[in-house]
Order: structure tokens, then sequence, then C-alpha cells
């Protein structure tokens, strides 16, 4: 059974930072493709940032440059670092593993 939890979601103020983590098992973040999408209230789903099945990255352009996915085969945990945070940041965030799977989500807000 495939379980993601994702940690580490706040409340911070515009140009701060923070750092997410999703805690996945049943399945190896090392040979997945691995994401983080967000969703703001009244919009879609969208990606912001993920590691391919050839594990390349991809990023939103309106994250790159400021947030960066790693991951940590040993932990069996993929990180997002979100710096320079702006209030266009705020939503849900939630971990997804193979296109298919999803964790609970995690709520990131940036006030002005």
């Amino acid at each position: 059974q495939v379980q993601l939890v994702e940690s580490g979601g706040g409340l911070v103020q515009a140009g701060g930072s923070l750092r997410l983590s999703c805690a996945a098992s049943g399945i190896s973040v090392r040979i997945v493709a691995m994401g983080w999408y967000r969703q703001a209230p009244g919009k879609q789903r969208e990606l912001v940032a993920a590691f391919t099945i050839k594990a390349t990255t991809n990023y939103a352009d309106s994250v790159k440059g400021r947030f960066t996915i790693s991951r940590d085969n040993a932990k069996n945990t993929v990180s997002l670092q979100m710096n320079n945070l702006k209030p266009e940041d705020t939503g849900v965030y939630y971990c997804n593993a193979r296109e298919t799977f999803w964790g609970h989500g995690t709520q990131v807000t940036v006030s002005s």
C-alpha cells in the first residue's frame, strides 16, 4: 500500500522560506516519478516541481529560481525547498508519486 505523508507547511511572510517534506512508504522515491503539486483556492491543481522517470527535474515557470526539489533515497523522502515566497504561492501542497498516488496535502499560506 502506497502512502505519502506531507509535512512542513505553515504561515510565512512574503520573502520567507519553507521546506516541505514528503515521507513515502510502499514505493521507492528513487525509481519512480515524484512531484509536488499545489492547489490555490478556486483554482485547479498545478504542477510545481517534479522528478521525472529519467531523474530530470521540471519546475513551473512561476517557481523557477526560487524552489528546489530534492530527494533522500535512504530516508525515502522528497522535499521542496521554497525560498522568496510570494502571496501567490499560497495553497495546499500535495506530494505525488507516479502521477497516481497522492498525499493529503499541507497548507502553505504566504502573507503580504
